[in-house]
């Protein structure tokens, strides 16, 4: 099996990057000084410091991925003989082994194409993740049933090739993997 490496779309990180950094702009100020935006909508001040410390803290954490992605390895998932190496977002857990895999699922959240990598063992990726990594993953489980997905949304790659790739390799594999039945 060939390895392919399918990079991050630098564009699209800049666009995380950018708007990002913006929301961090905008929570700064709503932290600083919320009695400026104080409204007939919004009259409680204090709810508008925890918007804007919620809005510093995930946007935050965009940025910062954002960032250490531009300025890291600019490959985003690796496609090989042991599975699928997942580097595309914050949840990413590395190497998703191919016999871990049970099944694929696509499924879209408004314009947002995800892959739902559906696993014999979630708990073992659940338990080899820590901290905000923890948290996405364990999110995807609860909503979706797996804790693994994968968009293009940060990759030079198109949604519907991308899922027909691994498809196609995950069925290869499994082939390959099957016992060979003999008539004797």
């Amino acid at each position: 099996m060939d390895k392919i490496e399918i990079p991050l779309s630098k564009g699209k990180l800049l666009l995380i990057l950018f708007g990002g950094l913006a929301f961090v702009i905008i929570g700064v100020i709503f932290i600083v000084n919320p009695e400026k935006f104080v409204s007939a909508r919004m009259s409680n001040p204090e709810l508008l410091r925890l918007l804007g410390i919620a809005s510093v803290v995930f946007f935050g954490a965009l940025t910062i991925y954002a960032i250490k992605k531009l300025l890291g390895n600019p490959i985003g998932l690796v496609i090989d003989e042991e599975g699928i190496t997942d580097n595309t977002n914050a949840a990413g857990v590395g190497l998703i082994k191919w016999a871990d895999i049970t099944g694929l699922e696509r499924v879209q959240v408004k314009s947002t194409k995800i892959l739902l990598i559906h696993l014999s063992n979630p708990e073992e990726y659940l338990n080899k993740t820590t901290g905000f990594k923890k948290l996405l993953i364990k999110g995807n489980y609860n909503m979706y049933g797996t804790p693994l997905s994968i968009t293009s949304s940060t990759l030079k790659y198109n949604f519907n090739d991308l899922e027909q790739l691994i498809a196609e390799r995950l069925l290869k594999k499994k082939t390959l993997e099957q016992p060979i039945i003999s008539n004797n």
